[in-house]
């Protein structure tokens, strides 16, 4: 038996909801539903962890990433929502599917077929037994293609393509492994968010680099890095020495 939270601030929704789940597999089990942040704190401190949960985002008194924040998670989430501008967040807590309301047995049946999935990464007592990050890279939809302006232009540009993403007083600006620049208007934040980690690296608060761009690493003072790419730099880019060996086993591809 799957017995699953529901966190719902609608009645009819949460209702809706329980009898989908029920028609879709009669083993599914809904072992409570909560309808606010305080209401779900409260039933986590006192009952065992389900086996997954339905969450709305947008609750009464607040969104329900409070409820991450203030108490430990070990259960995957199905986020249910009105709104989609919440995916990043849900993708850092537990996500495992973000269903757009009105819920449908369509949207739930794939969102449950994605948990079945991944029901081999999580262990009895909610560690994960493969990196979750490693699964959440395979779901999350990373940008292949950016659009930048120049003059009248709109250019795309293949996110493969840039060898690095460089932030100074005046913004943003890429530079392409063919040599040539653009100004973009995002904030340096927004864009590692769009990007596969496993691709680029944020080697400090100036560059983010593509490992296609980087030619070698080399020891540098106070057990620093110093990189050198294919293409011209505006500076020197420096590895501090507290990330010098996570960028060396990036490097390597672990």
């Amino acid at each position: 038996m799957t017995n699953i939270l529901i966190i719902e601030d609608e009645a009819k929704a949460a209702r809706e909801l329980s009898k989908i789940l029920y028609v879709i597999d009669d083993t599914l089990n809904v072992a409570g539903t909560v309808d606010s942040i305080e209401q779900a704190v409260e039933w986590f401190s006192k009952n065992e962890h389900p086996d997954l949960i339905f969450s709305d985002i947008q609750l009464a008194d607040g969104l329900c990433f409070e409820i991450f924040e203030r108490t430990e998670i070990k259960s995957p989430v199905i986020f249910c929502t009105a709104f989609d501008d919440y995916m990043m967040n849900a993708f850092e807590t537990n996500g495992i599917s973000y269903i757009l309301k009105p819920i449908s047995r369509q949207k739930v049946e794939k969102a449950l077929e994605k948990f079945e999935l991944i029901k081999s990464l999580y262990s009895k007592d909610g560690t994960a037994q493969t990196k979750i990050s490693d699964f959440y890279r395979q779901i999350k939809n990373y940008k292949t293609a950016l659009l930048v302006n120049q003059k009248e232009k709109i250019i795309p540009i293949q996110v493969r393509e840039i060898a690095f993403y460089y932030l100074d007083k005046s913004g943003v600006t890429i530079t392409t492994l063919s040599n040539q620049k653009y100004f973009i208007s995002s904030s340096m934040d927004e864009i590692e968010n769009f990007l596969d980690p496993q691709v680029f690296y944020r080697a400090n608060r100036q560059f983010l680099i593509n490992r296609a761009a980087i030619v070698n690493a080399e020891r540098y003072f106070a057990r620093k890095l110093l990189l050198k790419l294919c293409v011209s730099i505006p500076e020197t880019i420096i590895v501090s020495k507290a990330k010098a060996s996570d960028f060396l086993h990036w490097l390597e591809g672990n």
